[in-house]
């Protein structure tokens, strides 16, 4: 079980990666302009999906900036640039935290509270992984809409491509 998030951890660095490929290639008005999506814009949806990440690290991992975040729309930082570098320093300690998990890791039951509705919860890790990718890919999700309603078009960020182009996946071309 643990290869699967190996590869969801590696997946969302490259989706990431193509997301804020084209969030760059935006002019900052279309950027940040309210587009009516549920973080507002696409500055306030890439935020969101740091501030999310960072929340659900320091619950499993008891460390990093997620302690102090209280609000799901936080914007902690103004500008593409750093938010980017953010990013990249956040998926990649994602890596590092899914890289040094065990099978038994994934059973194992850890205890969280909640923001919104604050109530402590305890579930096994695996589960608790599973929402944590799925609701990147959620809002991943709606970035790419919101870069295909500006521009036209926004690279694919279907899984099946990365394991194509990744090798992930136990994926094999028979022809």
């Amino acid at each position: 079980m643990k290869s699967r998030y190996v590869m969801f951890a590696a997946y969302n660095h490259w989706a990431n990666e193509r997301i804020y490929d084209g969030a760059a290639a935006l002019a900052d008005a279309d950027y940040c302009a309210n587009r009516g999506a549920f973080f507002k814009s696409m500055h306030g949806t890439l935020n969101h999906l740091l501030v999310g990440d960072l929340i659900w690290m320091y619950r499993f991992t008891g460390e990093g900036p997620g302690k102090g975040l209280t609000k799901l729309d936080a914007i902690i930082y103004d500008d593409l640039a750093t938010l980017r570098a953010a990013r990249r320093a956040e998926d990649a300690r994602i890596s590092r935290y899914i890289d040094g998990l065990s099978e038994s890791d994934l059973t194992k039951p850890f205890r969280y509270r909640t923001i919104v509705n604050p109530v402590t919860i305890e579930q096994e890790l695996a589960p608790a992984l599973d929402h944590f990718f799925n609701h990147q890919t959620h809002h991943r999700g709606q970035a790419h809409c919101l870069l295909t309603a500006i521009t036209g078009d926004a690279q694919s960020l279907d899984l099946i491509v990365f394991q194509r182009e990744s090798g992930m996946g136990a994926m094999r071309k028979l022809d």
